[in-house]
């Protein structure tokens, strides 16, 4: 009907001032008019021939019957038109491409209605201290002192003790359109337990800190979100358990958040299987230390991600989907873990005039029989080894050179040849110095002060304010990237330290400020780093995680259709967008 109006032509018979307007007759019918017309000369008393009324004249069925004239008429037969292809667009749209509606904003809870929402969570949870809306405290659960990223107060914090209580939170929370955001360790740098302005909920995770079960047999424990990874390890130290969970990310950080982050920590390169047959490497991450998880899905339900067997071909691997989610998918209250058998370690050091020769020695020598026995290996610049030296945690001064730190694991005489060849393959590579701490608590001290970065950092700079992040590249790029980033940092007349996994090629900045101009530096400076390291096929962040602080470069990294997938995966089980919403996804 539509291509039918569109092809009927208006004429004009007279001037404009006195314009009337008629319908021309297709081809066809006009000549057979023409036709009569000469057979019949008409006369001035004759009437003009009225026209048939075939279906091409009439518009609708019922444009004939409208009084008005014909002008009129087809302007209002026009507006209708539009309205009805307008609306049956619209729902096609959302039946077939609900993508489109995606960015449109959730109406979120009304002053009041939060108010109401404290109140129900209130009655729910009666015992003191589990509902706290105190300033202060919902003011810090909301907020870093250590991130420099947008955040606001949470409207309220509620503890919770069990999975079956997260259920309860998270069902209030459907009910008034109520943002919710998990937090247990508090160590994120990014943003991620940030508030949403509007008013929103903090489930404080980390009394749920419990080992539920540890499976020795079968070498993997079950435990809580809030259960931090140092009282994992140091539990099964305890019981005499010779197994250790294998990750070993930075001090406080918690199961909940490293699932949420997808962070692993320094221990990324190689974990023997056994004392005699360290074949099985341990790629830094994720599948092979989370087996299993149970997550309280948005709606309320609870789900299981998996079974907690070695292996399964059944389906999705449901416990990837919510690795790296950041708590906008669900909130993970149980993990399965894997563990990895505990065997004696040392650590060894070896010092080198720069950062490339380092690099290349540790690329030759993991690439050796002997690198299965290195567990990881990190390089220190001479900055934090200046920062580290006169932060006064270490029991003697060290050469301030670029540094790497080994740890090595196996039995004595796997260590004593490992470390043979790893002395002989840095000398090749230009070491000026290679020592093993002398004794175990030097060799704590080094290693545990490593981890210290940040308060080392700060210690060494008094005054001085800190914005910590990192990156991720291709280890072989890895020398390019620190020393572009040394030169950029220079240029600009900033200070800063670097700790990077050189087995993975993940690299961690601390740069420092003192006043506002500097902070503008840093903030350039950190914009600069993670365009530097996506141009060397890296990553904008390889622990961290995206949070508030990264997401404005995720289109960058991963491409629309990437980033369009995954807010139609956000969209499908969170269609509210009640948990965590404003992180990960790119406004």
């Amino acid at each position: 009907m539509f291509s039918r109006l569109c092809r009927r032509r208006l004429v004009f018979d007279r001037p404009f001032s006195t314009t009337v307007l008629r319908r021309e007759a297709p081809p066809n019918l006009r000549s057979s008019f023409d036709s009569a017309k000469a057979r019949k000369p008409s006369t001035a008393a004759s009437p003009p021939p009225e026209l048939p009324s075939p279906g091409w004249y009439r518009y609708s069925p019922w444009s004939d019957k409208f009084t008005g004239t014909l002008q009129t008429r087809v302007l209002l037969q026009a507006f209708v038109y539009a309205l009805l292809i307008a609306g049956a667009t619209n729902y096609v749209d959302s039946i077939f491409f609900p993508t489109a509606q995606q960015d449109a904003k959730p109406k979120y809870a009304s002053p009041q209605e939060v108010k109401t929402a404290i109140q129900k969570l209130r009655d729910t949870f009666p015992e003191p201290g589990r509902v706290d809306t105190n300033p202060d405290a919902v003011r810090t659960a909301g907020s870093s002192e250590n991130s420099y990223h947008p955040a606001s107060a949470h409207s309220v914090i509620v503890r919770v003790l069990s999975t079956e209580d997260v259920v309860k939170v998270v069902n209030i929370a459907r009910e008034f359109k109520v943002p919710v955001t998990a937090l247990s360790g508090a160590t994120s740098l990014e943003g991620h337990f940030s508030g949403y302005a509007t008013g929103s909920i903090c489930i404080d995770l980390s009394g749920m800190d419990k080992i539920i079960r540890i499976n020795e047999p079968d070498s993997d424990l079950v435990c809580q979100a809030g259960a931090r990874w140092e009282d994992i390890n140091q539990t099964l130290k305890d019981q005499g358990i010779p197994l250790f969970f294998p990750l070993d990310p930075g001090p406080g950080a918690t199961i909940g958040g490293m699932v949420g982050t997808g962070c692993s920590g320094n221990t990324e390169r190689r974990r023997p299987s056994g004392s005699s047959t360290l074949q099985a490497r341990h790629m830094a991450l994720q599948p092979l230390a989370h087996v299993e998880q149970t997550v309280v899905l948005p709606t309320g339900e609870v789900i299981k991600t998996r079974r907690r067997s070695r292996k399964s071909s059944a389906g999705w691997d449901a416990t990837k989907l919510f690795i790296g989610a950041e708590g906008t998918l669900g909130i993970v209250t149980e993990a399965t873990l894997r563990l990895a058998p505990a065997l004696p370690t040392r650590v060894a050091l070896a010092q080198f005039p720069d950062v490339q020769k380092a690099v290349s020695a540790v690329q030759e020598i993991l690439n050796t029989p002997y690198g299965a026995h290195v567990q990881c290996v990190e390089l220190v610049d001479d900055q934090m080894m200046d920062a580290m030296n006169r932060g006064g945690l270490l029991d003697r001064a060290y050469p301030v050179q670029d540094t790497l730190f080994f740890k090595l694991q196996g039995d004595e005489t796997a260590i004593d040849l490992t470390s043979k060849t790893i002395k002989v393959l840095v000398k090749k590579h230009g070491s000026t110095k290679f020592e093993f701490a002398r004794t175990e608590e030097e060799a704590d001290n080094l290693w545990q002060n490593r981890k210290y970065a940040l308060p080392s950092t700060l210690a060494a700079y008094p005054g001085k304010r800190c914005w910590t992040t990192d990156v991720c590249v291709p280890v072989s790029r890895l020398p390019e990237l620190v020393l572009e980033s040394k030169k950029d940092l220079a240029a600009a007349g900033l200070s800063s330290t670097i700790l990077g996994h050189v087995g993975d090629g993940n690299y961690h900045q601390l740069l420092l400020f003192g006043d506002d101009e500097e902070y503008a530096k840093v903030k350039d400076a950190v914009h600069r780093l993670v365009y530097r390291a996506l141009a060397l096929d890296g990553t904008c962040t390889g622990e961290h995680g995206v949070g508030v602080g990264k997401k404005e470069y995720l289109v960058e990294e991963l491409g629309l259709g990437t980033v369009a997938l995954m807010k139609q995966v956000k969209k499908a089980i969170d269609p509210y967008n009640i948990m965590n919403p404003g992180k990960l996804y790119p406004d």
